[in-house]
């Protein structure tokens, strides 16, 4: 991984903010939400979801199972184990910001001090919250929550894709130390279904045929998960084993309106095997979502992604997961009795 610029201002504090940011809750939102509006005769709008996310009253803060989000854990770790200060600023009173941490080990006392929206006589976005502790100058890195609106946030210093994407060495700070040849290997996780046509830009544009899968019966996935480039291990039913890349997003050269799942299987097949049960298993990260000046472009980078995939998981960190019973149990009796070695194309 290319070593970024450094930005010249130095960092001795970090303060971060928790409601999407370092937990799901919108994801939470979302769910109370939707069986709420159905109940009432109302229909349920993804699209028009994300609007409604950050506005509504409802605070979720005895719910326990809202999840971190991705490079969370990591970073609050990261912070700690190298002595750099941290605080959490957020607007939720001060009770329900313990109620939502308290279910993630190790993150109240990771922090110097935790404010809350009823300690200060203003809450965010004013920076009332914030000079509270230490000094108002300071700089500002925006994950920003609701997709495709990072234009919003150009007054920050920097806007990334998700916490996975901050880079502690532009700002001063110890790198971290998890990246292995371009690749953040990440817990895993597993999605599968029957494969599906997509938009049909994928050969006939692009010149790589993905193999989509129905975005919709994953939204809780797709709500846990940063947009942005990941790789793994993918199994066909009637098939084998194969390596693959994926792409999870909004496509912001094409401008989806709906966050999709994308994989590419790094294999030449003789034929189209839409239909057939597909399941992924998605152990690591290589970059965000990004747009492109030219469609040249966008093509020479998927390759990259594809060079960069294919030759991670050669390593043991990546190649163990081809044993996994998730992959296995959904070969054919017929393709599996072959043998472990000639159902995996791993080169």
């Amino acid at each position: 991984m290319a070593t970024p610029e450094p930005i010249a201002r130095l960092i001795s504090h970090v303060i971060l903010d928790l409601d999407g940011t370092l937990l799901n809750t919108d994801c939470v939102v979302s769910q109370v939400l939707k069986p709420f509006l159905v109940k009432n005769g109302k229909k349920w709008d993804s699209k028009k979801a994300h609007k409604l996310v950050g506005k509504t009253p409802y605070e979720a803060a005895a719910v326990c199972n809202i999840k971190a989000l991705p490079g969370a854990n990591r970073l609050i770790k990261h912070l700690k184990s190298n002595g750099v200060p941290a605080a959490l600023a957020s607007n939720s009173p001060g009770s329900n910001i313990e109620a939502k941490i308290s279910c993630h080990q190790g993150w109240k006392e990771s922090f110097s001090e935790i404010v809350g929206g009823d300690e200060v006589e203003k809450g965010k976005p004013s920076p009332d919250m914030c000079c509270s502790w230490k000094s108002c100058r300071n700089a500002c890195i925006a994950v920003p929550s609701v997709p495709k609106r990072t234009a919003e946030f150009s007054s920050a210093d920097e806007v990334i894709n998700s916490l996975l994407d901050v880079r502690p060495e532009k700002w001063g700070l110890r790198p971290f130390s998890d990246w292995i040849d371009d690749t953040l290997p990440i817990e895993p996780w597993f999605i599968g279904g029957p494969v599906i046509k997509g938009f049909g830009r994928g050969s006939k544009v692009l010149g790589i045929p993905t193999a989509n899968l129905p975005a919709e019966n994953f939204s809780d996935v797709l709500s846990e998960h940063t947009s942005g480039v990941y790789f793994g291990w993918a199994g066909l039913s009637t098939q084998g084993i194969y390596k693959m890349v994926m792409s999870i997003g909004w496509n912001p050269y094409f401008d989806n309106t709906e966050k999709t799942i994308e994989p590419w299987l790094l294999h030449d097949f003789g034929e189209d095997f839409y239909g057939e049960e597909l399941r992924l298993i998605i152990v690591g990260y290589i970059r965000p979502e990004a747009n492109f000046p030219s469609l040249e472009s966008l093509i020479e980078r998927i390759h990259e992604d594809a060079r960069i995939a294919e030759k991670a998981l050669n390593l043991p960190l990546y190649a163990k997961y081809t044993d996994s019973p998730y992959l296995r149990n959904s070969l054919k009796e017929d393709n599996s009795a072959n043998g472990n070695q000639s159902v995996i194309d791993s080169k």
